[in-house]
């Protein structure tokens, strides 16, 4: 599937990441992206993830037959009403957000009634580092993408979607939004507040200056998402957040259990736990390896 014009709403590590899969791979005549910030038109550029670039959203979004929402799930909302004038009937518009049933009920609206059609994805792609610089053409090589149509949307529509992210490299899935957001809340959302929790704690300065020192490959693997951008997050955490209390809610029973086991000296409960989690993780490690390799 070849684009004539995809604009790109927000260029920073997935979109940029579109952007330079879809020029590299020659997916697209004109890739436009629409950024903020003026000196973010020409890193744009000069990354080599857009071929124009621009603050003007309305001029970005004209004429394009693929728009993608690349910015926090706060901003989406506004800024598909703000775009939705210029958009060309028939247009297919399809976000990277992290959670998926308020953005599918808002965006569907609003796309809809400008005469063009919103499909939902979530490519489960990304990294602790952001900006365009950090942008990669293979992020989504191998990759999950969930894509999240409504029963209501146009089987075209919904085949185009998943044909773009399988154009790109990713594994594509198609999921109801209310199941996605209830899977992703325990695979990265919840993942993600514990590390800030573990990275606050430990690296608190009140405790012994020496303690940063201690801190190894253990605690920064388990740490690393916590450099992820913190308005990102933020806007994931509170649009996810019945998910989220209650997965909250069940980790910390499991904590108090570990807790008791640790203060009763309980051998064979302490190995037990130990050795389930290591089989159910490696498990995991193989399937996911074997996927990773099977043929399309």
């Amino acid at each position: 599937m070849r684009w004539n014009k995809v604009t790109l709403i927000g260029v920073g590590l997935l979109g940029g990441s579109i952007g330079l899969a879809l020029r590299e791979r020659k997916l697209a005549r004109e890739v436009h992206g629409f950024v903020r910030r003026r000196a973010a038109i020409r890193e744009s550029i000069q990354v080599g993830a857009v071929t124009r670039a621009g603050t003007d959203l309305l001029e970005a979004v004209r004429g394009a037959d693929l728009v993608i929402l690349c910015t926090p799930i706060s901003q989406m909302e506004r800024l598909a009403g703000e775009l939705a004038p210029a958009l060309e009937k028939g247009a297919l518009v399809t976000d990277v957000g992290s959670v998926k049933a308020p953005v599918v009920r808002s965006l569907s609206r609003i796309i809809g009634k400008a005469g063009a059609q919103f499909v939902g994805s979530h490519p489960m792609a990304g990294s602790e580092c952001g900006g365009v610089r950090s942008a990669q053409s293979g992020l989504f090589v191998d990759a999950v993408c969930v894509v999240t149509p409504q029963a209501s949307s146009a089987r075209p529509a919904v085949r185009r979607v998943r044909m773009l992210w399988e154009s790109l490299g990713a594994r594509v899935l198609t999921m109801d939004a209310a199941l996605h957001d209830k899977l992703v809340s325990r695979a990265s959302h919840l993942p993600h507040l514990l590390a800030c929790a573990l990275a606050s704690q430990v690296l608190d300065p009140r405790e012994d200056k020496r303690q940063a020192a201690l801190c190894a490959t253990g605690f920064r693997d388990t740490t690393r998402v916590a450099c992820g951008a913190p308005e990102m997050w933020r806007d994931i955490a509170l649009a996810n957040r019945r998910n989220l209390i209650r997965d909250l809610a069940r980790f910390e029973q499991g904590l108090a259990g570990l807790r008791r086991c640790l203060e009763e000296a309980d051998v064979p409960r302490l190995e037990a736990f130990l050795s389930e989690a290591q089989r159910r993780r490696i498990r995991w490690k193989h399937a996911r390896h074997s996927k990773s390799r099977s043929p399309e």
